[in-house]
């Protein structure tokens, strides 16, 4: 075998090997954020149906964060803030219509964007309870900018996703770094009509989380394994060579 075949052959080997451990670390990292995201979703359906305690104050939010906060079931007591409601544009399994977004008040003087509900297209929303309330929902975190293909526009008071910081600029208040998606039982209205069209619907929050990572493992090791058959191929073409 030629000096030029023997180098061209260690080469071949030297990429198939680290090829074949990039690709077993890969597959071994997305088992373990497999497990990581097993976790999680058990921890937010924990958090989701523990009973509700009440919400972060204005001292504890800095220190809100997905990871230990989102999807708290929360309570809120105070008043919601008159006039002042947001309509995002949304899509559920009730069908295309807004999110009913409504500053709410609390007794200590702070404020939280309460995602109301769900209205359908062409509906105005019947108001907010206009005295002292006490309501429990899921804490969620900001949605920043939009959604994937459109962006809110503030001027034109259009808006695609619950950016808690945009819309509280816009209506010129403070608010919580999130907001909270109210539950089915919660006050919506000034009406006791909890059928009309015009009544928010809660508790339409959708807890879905992507968990792919075992098809993701499977595929690295799969690619590996066809690393190990090519380099066993050129291993015994080599010999056949030598022969």
């Amino acid at each position: 075998m030629s000096l030029r075949r023997i180098v061209s052959l260690s080469l071949i080997s030297l990429c198939g090997l680290l090829l074949f451990a990039g690709f077993i670390a890969l597959g071994n990292w997305q088992l373990e954020r497999r497990l990581w995201k097993l976790d999680l979703i058990e921890k937010v359906e924990t958090r989701v149906h523990a009973p509700a305690e009440s919400a972060p104050s204005i001292r504890d939010w800095p220190s809100v964060n997905k990871a230990d906060d989102e999807y708290r079931h929360v309570e809120l007591r105070g008043q919601f803030l008159q006039n002042k409601d947001t309509l995002v544009v949304t899509a559920t399994e009730l069908g295309s219509g807004y999110w009913v977004v409504t500053p709410f008040q609390r007794h200590d003087g702070s404020i939280v964007l309460v995602n109301r509900g769900y209205i359908g297209q062409g509906v105005t929303p019947l108001a907010p309870p206009q005295t002292d309330t006490s309501l429990t929902g899921l804490l969620r975190l900001n949605e920043p900018n939009g959604s994937v293909l459109r962006e809110n526009s503030p001027s034109t008071n259009r808006w695609y996703s619950r950016d808690v910081k945009a819309i509280t600029d816009a209506l010129g208040i403070s608010a919580a770094p999130y907001f909270v998606d109210a539950d089915a039982n919660s006050p919506q209205t000034q009406s006791d009509d909890s059928q009309s069209a015009n009544t928010p619907i809660g508790g339409l929050t959708v807890i879905s989380f992507n968990n792919s990572h075992l098809v993701y493992a499977i595929t690295w090791y799969g690619l590996a394994l066809s690393v190990l058959i090519a380099g066993f191929i050129v291993f015994r073409e080599g010999r056949r060579s030598k022969d």
